[in-house]
């Protein structure tokens, strides 16, 4: 690897104990990746400031894009895991067919602890070494592709699973995400009103439904679907379950949803589903 990446966003791989709990640490990512690849030439990028993963976004997802165009070869991003899946979603749609390596890295213990951080950030630097197009996850001794993910275990270092779908995104006329959208994940659930729902999308430009089974929801709220496609709020629907995704015309119980004019997601999950919208809806005129 004629030379790696760091790019730090926050999380806690990169914090140490403080008197008042876990605090950023970012010069210890750096010495701790020097120690396991000694002679790495490698560049250093911190987010000012570092950032829950709870706070990371389009602005964010835009300011990496930045950097990885810039870097010279392969990059590694260390990251939260709380929206993990969904920053892999977003650069994986964004960077599809440009030919990057990037790779993910989080942990659910910090350095310097018994933990899974220093496993994890050994697995990143040999992928990074690999320097293979694309994005992957190291995390738990697997490399994963970073565009299928979903956080699956708020505490176990077996965090993540692969539920969206494998097949890559196509390319998109944005190359950034838009921060001036508003978009938004939706679940449907017994009782939910029809009032509600339309007060909800009513503030969207765009959003993901995650409906019953193969592509069900309750009748009532078809009117309130129709309304705002209508009204020019762009609507995917995904499953709620884990796998299998959407078959549409399966059921009656889905035929309104088809009817109101709602894009059916398939076997995406819902982190791929609203980060393809949204890079959709930032392409030029795509909100006309």
């Amino acid at each position: 690897m004629a030379e790696l990446t760091l790019i730090e966003t926050g999380g806690t791989i990169c914090m140490e104990a403080g008197p008042e709990g876990l605090r950023p640490a970012p010069d210890r990512l750096r010495q701790a990746i020097l120690d396991l690849k000694p002679g790495l030439s490698l560049r250093s990028q911190v987010l000012q400031p570092l950032v829950d993963s709870a706070d990371i976004g389009p602005l964010i997802w835009n300011a990496l894009l930045d950097r990885i165009d810039a870097a010279p070869g392969a990059v590694l991003v260390t990251h939260g895991t709380d929206t993990m899946a969904f920053t892999g979603a977003a650069l994986d749609a964004a960077l599809g067919g440009r030919g990057a390596s990037v790779v993910l890295c989080g942990s659910m213990q910090p350095l310097g602890v018994a933990g899974d951080a220093l496993g994890n950030l050994a697995l990143a630097i040999s992928a990074a070494e690999q320097a293979r197009p694309g994005v992957t996850l190291a995390f738990d001794g697997r490399l994963m592709p970073g565009g299928t993910l979903t956080k699956a275990h708020s505490h176990a270092a077996a965090a993540f699973v692969c539920a969206g779908d494998p097949t890559p995104a196509s390319a998109f006329a944005a190359r950034h995400f838009d921060p001036d959208l508003a978009l938004a994940i939706v679940t449907i659930s017994p009782g939910l009103s029809p009032a509600a729902l339309e007060a909800t999308l009513g503030a969207l430009d765009g959003a993901v439904l995650r409906v019953f089974g193969a592509g069900t929801l309750p009748a009532g709220l078809a009117t309130a679907l129709a309304r705002a496609r209508a009204r020019g709020c762009h609507i995917v629907a995904v499953s709620q379950c884990a796998d299998g995704g959407l078959a549409q015309g399966a059921y009656a119980a889905g035929a309104a949803l088809w009817a109101a004019g709602v894009d059916n997601g398939g076997l995406m999950s819902a982190e791929q589903a609203q980060t393809r919208l949204w890079l959709r809806l930032s392409a030029p005129g795509a909100m006309a």
